[in-house]
């Protein structure tokens, strides 16, 4: 076990404390992933190539310990980009996913720049633009796509302040663009 280090310092009836303690935690205590890259392995997610900027900006900024990242759009593994307009032709779900998807690749570019997701101390704001129809208005059921998994990958640190709006277009055509503002050590 783990833990047994404790085991020989403490007096029988903390041992049995302390036995009872990790065994009510159960075993997803004890196998917990212990860093956000072993939680998105755990999770079936590989982070890809941080995209390229599509026009003259960069990823991200850094000012003391603030990351700023730039609106990422949803791709796909193969490089697509998942493109509509919510309520004319795509669904809550798909732009759930599209959501997900731009979150996973503002941890990829968040990654490039500083090395290991372990040295996030805090997201802090994430800013979720909806291409939608004009009659949408579930676009915090769709950016709940970034944000769920910001909380599974970060736990408490992940859960942040948000804002989700609905825009007539985005850049080529994408289904949503997520911005992020991350506290790192």
């Amino acid at each position: 076990m783990r833990y047994s280090f404790l085991i020989p310092f403490a007096t029988p009836s903390i041992r049995v404390s302390l036995l009872l303690l990790v065994a009510s935690l159960g075993t997803g205590f004890l196998n917990a992933a212990s860093t956000p890259e072993e939680k998105l392995k755990e999770m079936g997610i590989e982070l890809p190539e941080p995209s390229k900027s599509i026009a003259n900006y960069v990823g991200a900024t850094r000012s003391g310990n603030v990351i700023y990242l730039s609106g990422h759009l949803p791709r796909r593994s193969d490089g697509s980009l998942v493109t509509g307009q919510l309520d004319e032709g795509l669904s809550v779900e798909e732009g759930y996913g599209a959501a997900r998807l731009s979150a996973i690749a503002l941890l990829a570019t968040l990654k490039a720049e500083i090395g290991e997701l372990s040295k996030v101390k805090k997201v802090l704001k994430v800013f979720g633009m909806v291409n939608a129809a004009d009659s949408f208005t579930s676009h915090s059921q769709v950016i709940n796509g970034c944000s769920d998994l910001l909380a599974e990958v970060f736990g408490e640190r992940g859960r942040h302040a948000r804002a989700a709006s609905g825009f007539s277009s985005l850049p080529l055509g994408a289904a949503v663009e997520v911005e992020m503002i991350v506290e790192v050590e």
